[in-house]
C-alpha cells in the first residue's frame, strides 16, 4: 500500500529529527565524556605531583640512612601504610585518592600502600598513565631512587556520567520522534492544503469540461503557485487546441459533405434517364473533377495529421522541389508569370513529400490569388545557418486582419467555401515547417503584394532525430 504524500512528509520529518537528535546527542556524549576524562586526568596528575613531592619530602626528613648504598629503599617498614595514609590525606582534600609505593629490596619488589588501595592493580607497572578496572592510575618514579609511586583515583564517575547520559537519551529519542512526527503531520497538512484545493479544482475542470476555468492560487509566488499557473496555462492551450480541432472538424465535414453531395446528385441525375455517349462522357468528366477535388482534400488532411515519428528523414534537394513547383504551375496556368530565381543547390534532411507539398502550395497560392501578377520563387542558404524558401508576388496583397488568419485550416478570405480551394494550402505549409523545426512567415499589405517565407533551421527537429543542412557550391 502506497503511503500518502502527507504521511511520507511526516515520516521524513521524523527521520530527519531523529538523525539530528542522534548527531547532537553523540556529539555531546563524546564532548562531555572527553571533557570529564581530561578534567579527571588533570586532577589526578595534580594530585600525583603533590603526593610525589610530599613523599620525597618525607624521605628526606628520615635522613641518609633511609637509603642503602645503592640508593634503594632500605625497607618498606621505614614508610608505613599509615605514613602514606597521612600523606594522601594531607590538606583534607583526599577525594578518593589512594597511594602505593613500590621498591626493590634484595632483588624483589616490595610494596607499601594505603589501606584502601585496590588489590587488583599489578605491582610491576612502569611510569605512565593507566585506566584499569574503573581506576585511573598515575605511576611516577621518585627522584634519586628506583621506587615508583602509584596514585590511584576512582574513575567510576566517567562510567556513571555515560550511564546518566544514556538514561536521558533513551526516552528523549522516541519523544523527539513522536513530537517531530506530530509537527510534521500538521505542517505537511498546511503545506498540502493548496495542493488539495488545486486537485479539487482540476477535478471540477475535468468533470465540467471548462478548461479556461481559473485555478486557485495561480501566480508567480511559491512553487505551488507556479504549478497552478502552469496547469492553468496548459489547460488554456488545450482549450485553444480543442477549439481549433472542433473548427477544423466542422470545416472538414463541410468541405467533404459538399463535394460528396454534389457527386451523389450528379450520379443520380445521370442515371435518372438515358443519355447519349457524349453526354455520359461529359458527366463522367465532371464526376472525375469532383473525385480529384475530394482526393486532394483527403491528401491534404492526411499530410496535416501526419505523425512526426512516421516522417521520412532523407536528403531533400530544395531547389529541385522549387523548380518542379514552378514547372507544374506553368503547366496548370500557362498565362501565369511565375519564375524561379537563380539559387544554389541546397539539400536538407527531411520529408520530401511534406516539403514538396509545402513549396507547391505556396507557389499555387500566389498564382491563384494574385492573377496577372509576377510570382517569383527563390531558395537561399542563410549566412547564420538554415535555408529560406521565398515565394513572392506583386499582386493586390491582403489586409492586416486577413493576414492574421491566413494559415488557419479551412480559412478562406472570401468565406464562400466554393471553388477549387479548401483553405488548407498555407496551413499545410505551416505544419510542414513546424515538423521540420522551422516556421512560415507571411508578409503583406494592401496594394503591396504578398510574401511567404518558409524558413528551415540548420538543425531542424524531425521526429526523434534532428535534420542537418548541407550546402553545395553554386553550379
Amino acid at each position: 500500500m502506497r503511503l500518502s504524500l502527507r504521511t511520507r512528509l511526516s515520516l521524513w520529518a521524523a527521520l530527519a529529527t531523529g538523525l539530528a537528535v542522534l548527531l547532537v546527542a553523540g556529539g555531546l556524549y563524546f564532548a562531555v565524556n572527553d571533557l570529564l576524562r581530561r578534567a579527571q586526568i588533570e586532577r589526578v596528575m595534580s594530585t600525583a605531583s603533590a603526593a610525589q613531592e610530599r613523599v620525597e619530602n618525607f624521605i628526606r626528613q628520615q635522613g641518609n640512612d633511609f637509603f642503602d648504598s645503592d640508593h634503594y629503599l632500605s625497607g618498606t617498614a621505614q614508610i608505613s601504610s599509615n605514613d602514606l595514609e597521612r600523606i594522601a590525606d594531607a590538606g583534607g582534600q583526599r577525594s578518593g585518592t589512594e597511594l602505593r609505593l613500590v621498591s626493590v629490596i634484595g632483588g624483589q619488589l616490595q610494596a607499601v600502600a594505603t589501606p584502601r588501595f585496590p588489590q587488583n592493580i599489578p605491582s610491576n607497572l612502569k611510569a605512565g598513565q593507566y585506566l584499569l578496572s574503573d581506576q585511573l592510575l598515575v605511576v611516577r618514579p621518585l627522584r634519586g631512587t628506583s621506587a615508583l609511586l602509584t596514585v590511584a583515583s576512582d574513575a567510576r564517575a566517567l562510567g556513571e556520567a555515560r550511564q546518566a547520559f544514556t538514561r536521558a537519551l533513551i526516552p528523549l529519542l522516541p519523544l523527539s520522534l513522536l513530537l517531530s512526527l506530530a509537527v510534521g503531520w500538521l505542517v505537511a497538512g498546511r503545506l498540502l492544503r493548496p495542493v488539495a484545493a488545486l486537485e479539487n479544482a482540476a477535478r471540477q475542470v475535468g468533470a465540467g469540461g471548462d478548461l479556461r476555468r481559473p485555478l486557485p492560487a495561480a501566480g508567480t509566488g511559491d512553487e505551488l503557485a507556479r504549478l497552478a499557473l502552469t496547469l492553468q496555462q496548459s489547460f488554456g492551450q488545450l482549450a485553444d487546441s480543442r477549439d481549433r480541432e472542433q473548427a477544423f472538424l466542422r470545416a472538414a465535414a463541410h468541405d467533404l459533405r459538399s463535394p460528396l453531395a454534389a457527386l451523389q446528385a450528379r450520379v443520380d441525375s445521370t442515371l435518372a434517364r438515358e443519355r447519349d455517349n457524349e453526354r455520359y462522357r461529359q458527366e463522367l468528366k465532371e464526376v472525375g473533377r469532383d473525385i480529384t477535388r475530394l482526393s486532394t482534400l483527403a491528401n491534404h488532411l492526411l499530410l496535416l495529421a501526419r505523425d512526426p515519428s512516421a516522417m521520412a528523414h532523407a536528403p531533400v534537394p530544395l531547389r529541385d522541389l522549387a523548380a518542379e513547383a514552378v514547372d507544374r504551375a506553368r503547366e496548370l496556368a500557362p498565362a501565369a508569370d511565375v519564375d524561379l530565381l537563380p539559387s544554389p543547390p541546397v539539400t536538407v534532411m527531411g520529408d520530401r513529400v511534406l516539403l514538396g507539398q509545402a513549396i507547391w502550395n505556396l507557389t499555387m497560392n500566389a498564382v491563384k490569388h494574385a492573377p496577372n501578377a509576377t510570382v517569383t520563387v527563390q531558395v537561399e542558404p542563410q549566412p547564420t545557418g538554415g535555408v529560406r524558401v521565398t515565394v513572392q508576388d506583386d499582386g493586390a496583397g491582403v489586409s492586416a486582419a486577413t493576414l492574421a488568419r491566413l494559415g488557419e485550416a479551412f480559412y478562406r478570405p472570401d468565406s464562400s467555401r466554393t471553388g477549387d480551394g479548401h483553405g488548407l494550402g498555407l496551413a499545410l505549409a505551416r505544419r510542414a515547417a513546424e515538423l521540420h523545426g522551422g516556421q512560415l512567415e507571411l508578409q503583406s499589405a494592401e496594394g503591396q503584394g504578398f510574401r511567404a517565407t518558409l524558413w528551415l533551421p540548420e538543425a531542424a527537429a524531425l521526429g526523434s532525430g534532428s535534420a542537418t543542412l548541407k550546402r553545395n557550391e553554386p553550379i
